[in-house]
């Protein structure tokens, strides 16, 4: 069943049972604090900029000729 989604169901639920069932939001916490990037959150001028860039080229405002 590898790579299906009943394989997948099964796999988290052997998990779960291995490791508790808060399996999922531990390894989640691990990958978040071991970020490097930053991102966002940490420098609200670059979003609004980079909002301000993407909002300019958006496809979705262009007029059809």
């Amino acid at each position: 069943m590898a790579g299906t989604k009943e394989g997948g169901l099964q796999a988290a639920k052997t998990n779960k049972e291995r490791y508790g069932t808060d399996f999922y939001e531990r390894i989640g916490r691990i990958g978040g604090k071991r970020g490097t990037t930053g991102g966002f959150a940490a420098n609200p001028e670059l979003a609004k900029e980079a909002g301000r860039k993407g909002g300019k080229i958006s496809a979705a405002r262009r007029k059809k000729k």
